[in-house]
């Protein structure tokens, strides 16, 4: 039986290489000025730059966070400090990473991320009232991580956001035909 293609072709995308990105040519500024590229975004540009969906942004946090909630546990005796510091670098990673048609659910998934890491150190006894009692606790002790990592998930979403809807107003401007008599 033959099977038809259900979803749209996609644009052709660039082929990623492996090889070290060579330093780009210099920016442009105004006034047709260059300047330098700086060292710190030639580096950041060599790194790394998965494209996740919003499925797998939320379980890559998830399992991240449980696995750091995890040696926390074991090496650092559940501290909490270590445990929000590492979810603020989660949240962060996975607004980068989440591919731009689903960059609004980075801000929603990493506080899931957040509280499915937080079971391990929770610390709860007496079975799974006592457990699901402790989870509860540990959010509402640990708020203001949570509120931290998402604002910055938040944050990095927005702008990403922005940025896309502005390089696609300029391209649709570019490419609008001039109207003759206009300067």
């Amino acid at each position: 039986m033959e099977q038809y293609r259900t979803r749209t072709p996609q644009r052709a995308q660039r082929p990623r290489t492996s090889a070290p990105a060579a330093p780009r040519a210099p920016l442009a500024g105004a006034a047709g000025r260059t300047r330098p590229v700086p060292p710190v975004v030639l580096a950041l540009r060599r790194l790394p730059s998965p494209r996740l969906t919003g499925l797998g942004g939320g379980l890559f946090a998830a399992a991240l966070m449980f696995a750091f909630a995890g040696l926390d546990w074991l090496l650092l005796d559940a501290s909490p400090v270590v445990y929000g510091v590492l979810f603020l670098l989660v949240s962060a990673v996975t607004a980068l990473w989440v591919r731009p048609a689903d960059v609004v659910t980075a801000p929603i998934c990493v506080p899931i991320a957040f509280a499915v890491g937080i079971i391990p150190i929770a610390g709860g006894t007496g079975g799974f009232g006592g457990q699901t009692l402790a989870v509860v606790t540990a959010l509402a002790l640990h708020a203001g991580w949570l509120y931290a990592g998402t604002l910055v998930a938040g944050v990095i979403a927005t702008v990403r956001k922005l940025r896309l809807m502005g390089r696609r107003r300029g391209l649709r401007n570019a490419a609008a035909p001039k109207k003759p008599g206009r300067r």
